[in-house]
């Protein structure tokens, strides 16, 4: 083990489109020289922004891992990078690779620290609409429900699944892919895994507007945090940053969000990144 193996820290939806969040990037500093940062994704959705953004990121600490978030993914109309779903994620993924960022199409590198070595993987497994607000509904009732209360993701408009017919197609191939590397590892390694969205459905019984659930994740992995040795989950998206713990398994949901969410009562307004590894935070039972 080397002499300081410094922290795992973990930060998402860094969202530097506003100029408060770019400082907050720009401002961002390691405890040690060894630290490595975890992204959760939602860096940004301008290709110049993300890159700009992983660049200053990659620059300061000792190795940035990286997981897309849904805004990376959007082709908005202004940006003049034109990709859209499969070919924007790999030109993402080929953009990080330049800048030596680990991605979810790379080799999972494996931590050593005081407690012992743990493997981190960034995992891209997106959305298939199965977190529904009422039982029973189908997929595309629940969209409907979703459409007529009002509460519809940007993803509907600007997330293109290209090549693939839709979005939950796309995500049915991640979740196969993905389970197959996380059974090849060695189960006597802990992992840490990192994903925009939370493994299991619970997180979403606090959203403000429950049939967001719809665009936060998928049933398929609902069992992962314990059919795997998972020792943490990392994740982003709710901008509900806080820990919590699910069949012994801490969660933490590490993101930054947009401003006007900061000034809500009972937000954290803690400062991040969040320390992962070596020293858990203190956490909430569930």
């Amino acid at each position: 083990m080397p002499q300081n193996p410094g922290n795992l820290l973990a930060i998402s939806d860094l969202h530097v489109a506003h100029e408060e969040n770019r400082a907050i990037v720009a401002g961002l500093r390691p405890e040690t020289e060894n630290d490595w940062l975890l992204v959760a994704g939602d860096v940004g959705e301008m290709s110049e922004e993300i890159a700009w953004a992983l660049r200053t990121l990659a620059s300061h600490f000792a190795k940035v891992l990286w997981t897309p978030g849904n805004h990376e993914l959007w082709t908005p109309p202004k940006d003049p990078l034109r990709l859209r779903g499969v070919e924007r994620y790999d030109h993402l993924v080929e953009l990080c690779r330049s800048l030596g960022i680990v991605t979810p199409e790379d080799p999972y590198p494996v931590w050593q620290g005081p407690d012992g070595p743990v493997t981190v993987a960034p995992l891209f497994l997106l959305y298939d609409y199965t977190f529904r607000t009422h039982a029973g509904l189908s997929r595309e009732e629940a969209l409907a429900a979703a459409h007529e209360a009002g509460v519809v993701c940007t993803d509907e408009y600007l997330l293109h699944p290209d090549p693939y017919d839709s979005r939950h197609a796309w995500c049915e191939a991640r979740v196969r892919e993905t389970e197959k590397r996380l059974d090849a590892l060695d189960p006597a390694t802990p992992l840490v895994l990192i994903n925009h969205y939370p493994l299991v459905r619970t997180p979403m019984d606090v959203l403000h507007h429950p049939e967001f659930a719809l665009w936060c994740g998928t049933e398929r992995t609902a069992d992962w945090h314990r059919r795997f040795p998972v020792a943490a989950m990392v994740y982003g998206h709710l901008h509900i940053p806080r820990s919590t713990v699910y069949d012994g398994v801490p969660f933490e949901e590490v993101s930054v969000g947009y401003p006007r969410e900061w000034q809500r009562p009972g937000h954290p307004r803690t400062v991040p990144p969040r320390r992962i590894r070596p020293v858990l935070p203190a956490v909430r039972g569930v």
